[in-house]
């Protein structure tokens, strides 16, 4: 099972603060307590990866986003367990892609930050809502990009109306996030050129007015120096 990882740290850049998060994404696994028989028996379905009665529950359900204790619809749950084919089936027969859980998590937001690109594209054809943001604030591209999920990042970043320049709660765009995150390396650097050649802006700075390039300077990305130049 996945758990959506991201730093937790304050740290000085060259004399600059910088504010970073971390929390591991709480994932529910225990559903007892619910008093509906029908919302027990399809989590139960899917920790058991009952492709067969799963799809059975969906041409009978009236509600395809009935939610558990911790405020996860199946589609929501499913994507937590690793279950894609399931995930899938729920997407196909029309459960909201942008139901959100107790953390802010919607199906859309969490797959686009974990790098689930085929689930982001079949979301995609379903209605995914680029105004619902996460727990920071931000978009699925913004994790995305920081933790050099490529094809997703190329995926969201030329996707038609997609806000490529939304600034998160901590004053962080996907570009700037790739660069303050960012490790550097190939994949990093290959997400700058994407994000600048669908359009991110480099010129939006942080809260504290400075900008993605004297980040990379301080950090001594070279590559990325020289797409930001």
């Amino acid at each position: 099972m996945k758990r959506n990882l991201f730093l937790a740290c304050i740290f000085a850049m060259n004399g600059v603060t910088v504010s970073c998060y971390s929390e591991a994404n709480p994932i529910s696994q225990n559903i007892a307590g619910e008093s509906s028989q029908s919302v027990t028996k399809i989590f139960k379905l899917i920790d058991r990866d009952n492709i067969d009665e799963v799809k059975n529950f969906i041409q009978k359900t009236k509600d395809l986003n009935i939610k558990n204790a911790h405020g996860e619809t199946p589609l929501m749950y499913a994507i937590y367990q690793d279950k894609f084919e399931i995930a899938k089936l729920f997407i196909q027969a029309g459960a909201d892609v942008n139901t959100q859980d107790q953390i802010k998590n919607s199906p859309f937001l969490y797959a686009g930050a974990e790098g689930d690109t085929e689930l982001v594209e079949l979301m995609l054809q379903h209605q995914p809502d680029f105004s619902i943001y996460n727990r920071y604030g931000g978009t699925a591209l913004i994790p995305a990009a920081e933790k050099g999920h490529v094809e997703t990042v190329r995926l969201l970043a030329n996707t038609q109306n997609y806000p490529i320049n939304h600034v998160n709660s901590l004053g962080w765009t996907a570009l700037m996030e790739a660069v303050v995150l960012g490790d550097g390396g190939r994949d990093q650097v290959e997400i700058i050129k994407i994000l600048l050649d669908a359009g991110a802006d480099k010129n939006i700075s942080d809260r504290h007015n400075v900008s993605a390039l004297e980040h990379a300077q301080r950090r001594e990305f070279n590559e990325i120096v020289k797409l930001l130049k």
